[in-house]
């Protein structure tokens, strides 16, 4: 068996790269082996209110906040996972509990929940996500956006068996 040596920038940089691909629509196969879960983001957890309840949408709507759920380790969809969604927003505080709401994830693992338009709170738009379900490791999403003015965000969660 030969050593291999990898070039952890290069590594990283091809890793950008194929991040930009498959958001140019390209898809990744479901079922990528190895597939690391999603490690807690530092501020995720703010505000969170446990129990908030599935909604059909938050306020009244304008921006759309979507995503998928899959598996730690093979990146099988995770159908009917709760997914709690939370902002500081033009119709109210992430602190506010009208601004909180949960929705569930369909056959393929997705899910989307429309919402009021993220402002900036702190001096950045922000959106906190939480896996929350309990099957699973609990895991918190704060995604910036890259412009207070963008209507949509993605956030993708590889979950841990509990």
């Amino acid at each position: 068996m030969s050593d291999v040596n990898f070039d952890r920038r290069a590594l990283l940089a091809a890793s950008g790269v194929f991040a930009l691909v498959g958001f140019a629509g390209l898809r990744v196969p479901a079922r990528a082996a190895g597939l690391a879960a999603t490690p807690s983001m530092r501020g995720g957890a703010n505000n969170y209110l446990p129990g908030a309840p599935i909604v059909a949408r938050i306020g009244g709507g304008g921006f759309v906040m979507s995503g998928t759920v899959r598996r730690a380790g093979d990146g099988a969809p995770l159908p009917g996972q709760r997914i709690q969604i939370w902002a500081h927003t033009t119709e109210g505080s992430e602190r506010d509990e009208r601004s909180h709401g949960a929705t569930l994830t369909d056959e393929n693992g997705a899910f989307r929940l429309e919402m009021p338009q993220i402002i900036p709170a702190l001096g950045q738009a922000h959106a906190h996500l939480a896996y929350d379900g309990g099957e699973y490791d609990t895991v918190f999403l704060r995604p910036l956006l890259p412009s207070p003015k963008v209507a949509r965000l993605e956030a993708h969660f590889i979950l841990q068996s509990a």
